[in-house]
């Protein structure tokens, strides 16, 4: 009979091959138990790996959608903010109004103004606000570019005022504003003023908006806009309204004049609130798109992941009792080794 040699050593290597497999193996259980995910769903799935990918893709793709939704939530409503100011400064303009109309003293008249110039600043500063980024809300696509300028003594807006008012009194030979009749204020207002401000003049005097908005994709298949802009029918009226009663409503006009004037300023007082309302109401419909879509990509944010934890789930009490047998494998092999590197023909020759 013929025996084969074989030597302790290659006994412990085998043995140490074993162990360090084991280990790997143990390596990997661990870190599914913990997870409760494969270790290495490419190895596991084999040919199935690419819905894993396809799946994960898909889930990254809607979560930048729910965080574009965030972005286009606060700007829609810091613009539903801004129009509100701007909405009760025009109510504040009627209320001005009304407690002048058929007054020609002075101070109350002097007190007024001083309300329309409040009421006008507080109606710039929100047309002029900025988003928690920095881009300006009312200012459509231009959201670098302030929206309104200001109307004050030097500005664009009150140069063409002024000259529109010489030119208007130089054509009818008038040296002073009690020579208006009310068809002569009627005829400045609606013929030389107003076009100054529904023309292509508002964007030389007044704004650096687009009349573009920004329109923001909310879904796959579904866009919305997300902002307004200094352009606006609301915005122009206001401006309109508010210069007219800085500027004639406490001057040397007569009384008849100033009373017709009054209504008039409050015509476009009620335009522009109107215009402003308008203007909320299609935010309020974005608002709304928003958070429903918002509803809708959560749902299937959620299904997505239910079928993705369907491929690279463990059963965690699978993977922990593979994990206990495994160690107790390789505790066996420690023993083993221990004794095999014990063995040694010396303890056998006496």
């Amino acid at each position: 009979m013929k025996t084969s040699f074989v030597s302790t050593l290659a006994g412990q290597n085998a043995m140490r091959t074993t162990i360090n497999r084991a280990q790997e193996e143990l390596r990997k259980l661990q870190g599914e138990v913990t997870t409760g995910k494969r270790d290495d769903a490419g190895v596991s799935l084999g040919s199935g790996t690419s819905q894993v990918v396809n799946l994960t893709a898909e889930i990254e793709r809607l979560n930048s959608l729910k965080e574009t939704n965030t972005v286009v939530s606060q700007r829609l409503s810091a613009s539903q903010v801004a129009l509100d100011s701007m909405r009760k400064a025009g109510e504040k303009i009627n209320t001005v109004l009304l407690s002048v109309l058929g007054s020609d003293d002075k101070t109350n008249l002097s007190i007024a103004k001083t309300d329309l110039v409040s009421s006008f600043q507080t109606f710039l500063g929100a047309a002029n606000t900025r988003a928690f980024n920095g881009e300006y809300l009312m200012a459509g696509i231009n959201t670098d570019a302030q929206p309104l300028k200001d109307y004050e003594p030097g500005s664009p807006a009150k140069a063409t005022f002024d000259n529109a008012k010489a030119t208007f009194m130089a054509g009818r030979g008038y040296t002073s504003m009690d020579q208006f009749t009310v068809a002569d204020m009627d005829d400045f207002v609606k013929n030389t003023l107003e076009p100054l401000y529904t023309g292509n003049q508002w964007t030389t005097d007044w704004s650096s908006a687009s009349d573009q908005n920004i329109q923001s994709r909310i879904t796959a298949n579904e866009v919305v806009q997300s902002s307004s802009n200094a352009n606006s029918t609301g915005v122009r009226m206001f401006a309109l309204a508010s210069v007219i009663g800085m500027e004639l409503l406490d001057s040397g006009i007569t009384p008849q004049v100033r009373a017709s004037l009054n209504v008039t300023v409050q015509n476009y007082a009620q335009q522009s609130i109107a215009g402003l309302i308008r203007e909320a109401s299609v935010l309020g419909v974005s608002q709304n798109r928003v958070e429903n879509a918002n509803t809708s990509l959560q749902l299937q944010t959620n299904l997505v992941e239910t079928h993705l934890n369907d491929l690279v789930d463990v059963d965690p009490y699978e993977a922990s009792t593979r994990m206990n047998t495994l160690l107790t494998q390789i505790q066996t092999s420690y023993t083993l080794t221990s004794r095999i590197q014990q063995m040694s023909l010396i303890n056998f020759l006496k």
